[in-house]
């Protein structure tokens, strides 16, 4: 009997992402944003911000004052070496070889030479970071952002990157290859980045959250801009296309 392709997790991987693509399908295209979740998305909105403010924010201070900036840079620069292989995936299902190239060279130069990832000497010689993600890859395949989605802890996010999400956590190279203690300090590290971000935005992200007088739709506001102009494309608005802007808000409840 002939064994089958798909691993649980990938099933599961597929089985959420057509679930969820029928509904960005099915979204207008010329509004400005889509929100037909908002009272369920407030509520998460909610939760998130009691977690901010009663476990991330102060334990993001106490890492912040306690730790050196170079450690937590060094720590910031582990993780994000190691997300490297998942992004390498993400630029080939793009059709974008020469960022995939880049990326892997990145990844074997700072995990050498770099002594892990802790180091970032890959900067010094031009080798950056070309971002991606399946979020990105779907809108490369011409799929719509569909509806805004608050995720609880993961925060802002869209029925596309929904399904991005799933996915990338199902095919990310180093998750799948990694023995199972190796994968919690993949895991922690990311975590722990976190709070580094936090602590580093922790101005402008408490501007958002707790001076505005609709935090919800501020973040909103932010996360949508930021996506479509890192995107580019059908999903930008003309108002949100501008080369200055940049989202603090997304760090702290970015994966």
């Amino acid at each position: 009997m002939a064994r089958s392709y798909f691993t649980p997790s990938l099933r599961l991987a597929a089985v959420a992402a057509l679930a969820l693509l029928a509904g960005c399908a099915a979204t207008d295209p010329t509004s400005e944003f889509t929100d037909p979740y908002e009272a369920s998305n407030r509520q998460v909105h909610r939760f998130n911000k009691s977690v901010d403010r009663s476990v991330l924010r102060p334990t993001s201070q106490t890492y912040g004052t306690v730790l050196p900036a170079p450690v937590r840079r060094g720590v910031s620069n582990f993780a994000d070496n190691l997300a490297l292989p998942g992004m390498v995936v993400n630029n080939l299902l793009q059709a974008r070889p020469g960022e995939a190239l880049q990326n892997s060279g990145r990844f074997l130069f700072n995990s050498t030479i770099g002594l892990g990832g802790v180091l970032d000497p890959a900067d010094s010689i031009r080798l950056y970071e070309r971002e991606a993600d399946f979020g990105g890859t779907l809108h490369v395949w011409g799929v719509r952002e569909g509806a805004y989605v608050e995720l609880p802890l993961l925060g802002p996010s869209t029925e596309r990157d929904v399904v991005g999400k799933i996915v990338d956590f199902a095919l990310d190279p180093l998750g799948r290859a990694l023995p199972a203690g190796e994968r919690g300090v993949k895991t922690g590290a990311s975590y722990v980045k976190l709070l580094g971000d936090r602590y580093e935005y922790a101005d402008t992200i408490d501007s958002i959250l707790y001076d505005s007088a609709d935090s919800y739709a501020q973040a909103r506001a932010l996360y949508l801009q930021n996506r479509r102009y890192e995107l580019g494309g059908d999903d930008a608005q003309p108002d949100y296309d501008r080369p200055d802007y940049s989202d603090p808000y997304e760090d702290p409840y970015a994966q």
